[in-house]
């Protein structure tokens, strides 16, 4: 049920450095054409830094681990495309589909591929409410059990971080801030939520890494980097902003696996595409520092 491409396989048969990436950002999270554009350049940018980027998708029910250009541009272009989370890939498998992987589906086969390190966007968390709801990421349980590092700038902001942060405590996954105390949260690099450990540079994190594996701890990590400065949007205004959009989306009765896209897409119309800015900036940023640790995890791998 798995492709990988020639230049990825060379890659990883040689302790080449591979950087993973999904593509539920290209088909359920930025409007075209900023989805195919954003794409390709967070491959051109990871290029740049000296790794391999894999895009990985599942096309005609086949996971596909570094996608062409043109596949990519058909996941920017098709409406067809499922969101798939674990639970969904055996389902998108047999009945032959396309689907776009989520964090949590996208560290699962980056996994099997022998893929380590994996730069997202934001990951997955509690949702705000979640007290009735009971909304919880699978992200969250991937990372408990899956042995792959995400970069990200933090959880989604639409979520409710506090809530999280306990959660992933509580399923023993460790969180390190990249050259900051403080958890990032996605749109501003501040949270007010104190993080334990921080990393201050791409080799001191390919050591936290290879201490992980080589000690048999095979659950995930999170490496949280913040968005740039110049990027950053005000913290009221986006959390103003984001508490009308949950509103929307609870009067609407938008849940489950539809709320975030909705919830982005509404948030980049009620900030006239100021939102989506900030989204392309932290995921190029998270790109860069993800083909730097990759770098240096290859180097210690190969000593």
């Amino acid at each position: 049920m798995i492709k990988i491409s020639p230049k990825v396989e060379e890659a990883l048969k040689n302790n080449k450095p591979v950087v993973a990436l999904e593509t539920t950002i290209i088909s359920h999270g930025m409007p075209y054409p900023d989805n195919i554009n954003t794409a390709y350049e967070v491959e051109k940018i990871i290029e740049e830094n000296g790794a391999v980027p894999a895009t990985i998708g599942i096309i005609d029910g086949v996971a596909v681990i570094g996608m062409s250009h043109d596949e990519i541009k058909e996941f920017g272009l098709r409406k067809d495309i499922k969101k798939v989370s674990r639970r969904d890939l055996s389902y998108v498998y047999s009945k032959k589909l396309w689907g776009a992987t989520t964090v949590a589906a996208t560290m699962i086969l980056a996994k099997q591929a022998g893929i380590e390190i994996f730069v997202t966007g934001g990951v997955g968390g509690v949702h705000r409410n979640a007290q009735q709801t009971f909304d919880i990421s699978a992200d969250l349980q991937e990372l408990s059990k899956t042995g792959v590092t995400v970069i990200c700038a933090g959880c989604k902001s639409i979520l409710d971080l506090p809530l999280t942060m306990e959660y992933l405590e509580t399923m023993g996954v460790p969180i390190f801030g990249y050259q900051t105390n403080e958890l990032p949260a996605f749109y501003t690099s501040k949270s007010n939520i104190k993080l334990e450990y921080q990393l201050s540079n791409p080799k001191e994190a390919a050591d936290v890494i290879y201490e992980q594996r080589i000690n048999k701890l095979d659950n995930g990590i999170l490496i949280t980097n913040p968005i740039p400065k110049e990027a950053e949007m005000d913290a009221n205004f986006i959390e103003s902003i984001i508490k009308e959009a949950v509103f929307k989306a609870n009067t609407l009765g938008i849940k489950g696996k539809e709320i975030t896209p909705y919830l982005l897409k509404t948030i980049v119309e009620m900030t006239k595409g100021d939102s989506l800015k900030a989204n392309i900036a932290l995921i190029l940023n998270n790109a860069k520092l993800g083909a730097q640790i990759a770098k240096e995890y290859a180097k210690i791998k190969s000593k």
